[in-house]
């Protein structure tokens, strides 16, 4: 098993459309999760130099099944309450596994406050103690001036001090921050592995 996350190897291998069908964790999963018109499929696809390896859309929601590791935006998309039922037990399925989660990629809008399901996913995810960082997107639609003053508030919208969370302004549009991202998933992965191996 690779130490480390390969760029350049990564492949869509299946789409599940409940938690039940999901294949056992083998190695560390990172997962990316966010509201529907967050940009979690233009971001995968700039992280990983592939432009389609995520499908975007220009209607926001269009994302309904687990893709390995995309998980269904929540929020937004206008579709049957049953529907959205099956899209939280499949977000709450996939997390009260027993996986390997090495992180969660909670994505939030920088333009805007947490809203109340962002607020809710973040909340989730201490309560159920499992790893995660925040990412900004769209950084390119402010300064970096107004960058820094909205990760300001968000962290006082939230409650974090600043050794608390980590939080990643990005851009999908002009690549801004992707490095730095891929710098913060390559330490977790490696100190996960290293957590992993020492405990064998």
């Amino acid at each position: 098993m690779s130490k480390t996350m390969n760029y350049h190897n990564v492949k869509f291998t299946a789409a599940y459309g409940t938690s039940k069908q999901l294949p056992p964790s083998t190695r560390a999963e990172v997962s990316f999760v966010g509201r529907s018109n967050v940009g979690k499929s233009s971001l995968m696809n700039k992280l990983f130099n592939r432009k389609k390896l995520a499908k975007v859309s220009a209607t926001p929601g269009k994302t309904s099944t687990i893709n390995f590791v995309d998980l269904p935006g929540y929020g937004f998309a206008q579709v049957s309450k049953s529907e959205k039922a099956r899209w939280r037990e499949m977000i709450e399925g996939y997390y009260n596994q027993d996986r390997e989660f090495c992180c969660v990629v909670s994505l939030i809008d920088i333009r805007h406050p947490a809203t109340a399901l962002d607020v809710n996913m973040i909340e989730f995810l201490i309560a159920a103690e499992l790893p995660f960082m925040i990412v900004c997107t769209k950084a390119d639609k402010l300064s970096k001036n107004k960058c820094a003053q909205s990760i300001a508030a968000l962290r006082r919208q939230l409650g974090f001090s600043r050794d608390e969370v980590e939080i990643i302004p990005i851009s999908s549009a002009n690549g801004s921050g992707i490095d730095d991202l891929k710098t913060a998933l390559e330490r977790r992965i490696k100190a996960y592995n290293n957590d992993e191996s020492s405990e064998e």
